[in-house]
């Protein structure tokens, strides 16, 4: 019987980056244990300098998307691939030098044992790691951490960090919609789909040796954009939770309006001056019913989404065992 090889695939996403994409390229391990086969992939996001010419030089294959679209896009085009080539395992790693290629066999280890499906390097788990970062960075860090560590009920430290590890399984129960980032997005959807993450502590660099960052460049514009990657997946995966926290703040605030108008017409025998807060009152009651039974049918339809994702799941293992997945998703160079 022959035995099982497992294959490696590891997917930078890139974009300008001429000056490192050839390094870390290079840098990336030609041997690890437990991987027999291992094959690099730069998902050229319309770059305009040489990081195409740069990367087919390092060996690597090209997905070019011919246009800026965005890193999360690069990272939905990079993933279906690794679904397309059947690979084992996948990892991700950004093209800036930020982080050590060679410690994509310490990310591995986890997969590689069986512990976990999908793990996430972490810049500030283990203390004796934390890079040296703006302090903004690394407050917008912690509260998008303290987020989704409140969203998805387990605890993170870094939900933020662009170097990744995923089993096939994991690949086959990833959605992704995000085409401005795609770190926090993923985070939540795999620990909602019930795959097994965890995040394995790293020394990286703090700041990008070249450049600005194509991501987080402008942190309120970033904060923002992954703020809203955030809302829209409480609103798809916890409806129930973010519907009724709006219905029992309107609830909150008419019970108080309606109190302050009854205390005032008790209190003085007429409704005026504040009749104003009683139809005000009555009206974010009505607001707060609403909310309430917008959440009941939002829940209905998280559901049918989640019921949906399953069916996609099983389609893609079927195709999986048939050698038919996935359409091209760029220009193969």
């Amino acid at each position: 019987m022959t035995p099982e090889r497992h294959r490696l695939l590891v997917i930078l996403p890139a974009y300008d980056e001429s000056k490192t994409v050839g390094d870390v390229i290079g840098a990336i391990p030609k041997h690890i244990e437990g991987i027999d086969e291992i094959s690099v992939l730069v998902v050229d996001d319309g770059s305009t300098d040489s990081t195409v010419e740069v990367a087919r030089a390092a060996g690597a294959q090209v997905i070019s998307h011919g246009t800026n679209l965005g890193v999360g896009a690069a990272m939905i085009t990079g993933l279906r691939e690794a679904l397309d080539q059947q690979v084992d395992f996948a990892v991700n790693i950004d093209a800036d030098g930020q982080f050590n290629p060679l410690d994509i066999v310490t990310l591995l280890r986890p997969l590689l044992s069986g512990e976990a499906e999908f793990a996430t390097a972490s810049r500030f788990a283990d203390r004796a790691l934390v890079p040296r970062m703006p302090v903004a960075k690394r407050f917008g860090n912690a509260v998008m951490s303290w987020l989704a560590s409140s969203i998805t009920r387990r605890k993170f430290y870094d939900v933020s960090c662009g170097f990744r590890a995923y089993t096939r399984e994991s690949l086959m129960r990833l959605f992704l919609h995000g085409r401005f980032t795609y770190t926090q997005e993923m985070i939540l959807a795999l620990c909602f789909a019930g795959v097994r993450v965890v995040e394995v502590p790293i020394k990286v660099r703090g700041v990008r040796e070249h450049g600005r960052s194509r991501v987080a460049g402008n942190l309120f514009a970033y904060g923002v954009k992954a703020l809203g990657i955030l809302f829209s997946s409480v609103r798809d995966y916890r409806p129930g939770l973010f519907f009724n926290s709006v219905a029992a703040a309107l609830f909150l605030i008419s019970l108080g309006l309606t109190t302050f108008f009854l205390w005032h017409r008790i209190t003085t025998g007429v409704f005026s001056p504040h009749l104003w807060a009683g139809f005000s009152g009555a009206f974010m009651f009505w607001l707060g019913v609403t909310a309430f039974l917008m959440g009941q049918v939002a829940m209905m339809l998280s559901r049918q989404r989640l019921l949906q994702e399953e069916q996609l799941y099983i389609s893609r293992k079927s195709l999986l065992r048939r050698g038919e997945v996935g359409a091209e998703p760029g220009d193969r160079t």
